[in-house]
């Protein structure tokens, strides 16, 4: 049984890593899924004709979240073809890392522009046109709540922000029972986080389940929130890490 049957889904960052599993779970569970993407044209690319000529539902957005305008273009795009989005996915992110005294303004904003003000922008412009009962799923870190080490002072504050961002937002909208969560990943093996380096062999002494995720670990819980059997979380974190923050 499809879970989210002619559902219209937006997912932001869905060309590769978390993203494109999450446009893969969507899609599986009969949603229509557009996506953005800002730097893996190729990617992308793949991705959607792959999908397609599954039978899948999927269309991918060139848009670069650190631009607002491409983000509430994008939105407007999905809105203009489809006439609502009942599932956001707020999934675009990127890290800066280095010692805090070398950090510069333009590293600030440049990833609070997309950790944070996109996802703001994107959710101001759907809930325009989302449905009662739709769902917004920001996806942050498990870093929000334990930063794990030195050089991750601005990624760790741009994810805690997502979860005053989710509560807030979630008693805004739970009128017309929109929910509003923030999913918090920790060690996924992916391009931007491999499985195979000294810092996941670190890591996974950390970890009560001492492996990494995957991306469709993280899928299924989106998935699961973005149904009807997830109807009544709204508002709160869920930290899927592998008890790293244990």
């Amino acid at each position: 049984m499809e879970k989210l049957k002619n559902k219209i889904a937006l997912v932001t960052g869905g060309s590769r890593g978390i993203g494109a599993a999450i446009v893969k779970k969507l899609a599986s569970e009969g949603a229509h899924v557009s996506f953005t993407y800002a730097k893996s044209p190729e990617k992308a690319a793949l991705l959607s004709d792959t999908l397609q000529e599954a039978g899948k539902q999927v269309n991918a957005i060139h848009a670069d979240s650190a631009d607002p305008q491409a983000v509430t273009k994008a939105v407007q795009q999905v809105i203009s073809s489809f006439g609502r989005i009942d599932i956001l996915v707020n999934n675009a992110g990127i890290y800066i890392g280095r010692p805090f005294e070398e950090h510069t303004l333009e590293d600030y904003e440049q990833i609070m522009n997309v950790n944070v003000r996109a996802l703001y922008v994107a959710s101001l412009e759907v809930v325009k046109n989302m449905p009662n009962g739709g769902r917004i799923i920001n996806i942050g870190s498990n870093m929000a709540e334990n930063a794990l080490s030195a050089q991750t002072t601005l990624y760790t504050m741009s994810k805690s922000a997502l979860t005053g961002f989710t509560r807030g937002l979630a008693r805004d909208l739970g009128q017309r029972k929109i929910t509003v969560n923030v999913v918090q990943p920790g060690p996924i093996d992916t391009d931007m986080n491999p499985a195979n380096t000294e810092l996941a062999d670190f890591l996974r002494s950390r970890m009560a389940l001492s492996d990494y995720g995957t991306g469709d670990d993280i899928a299924g819980l989106v998935a699961f929130l973005a149904s009807d059997e997830g109807k009544y979380i709204t508002g709160t974190s869920l930290t899927i890490d592998g008890g790293l923050n244990a």
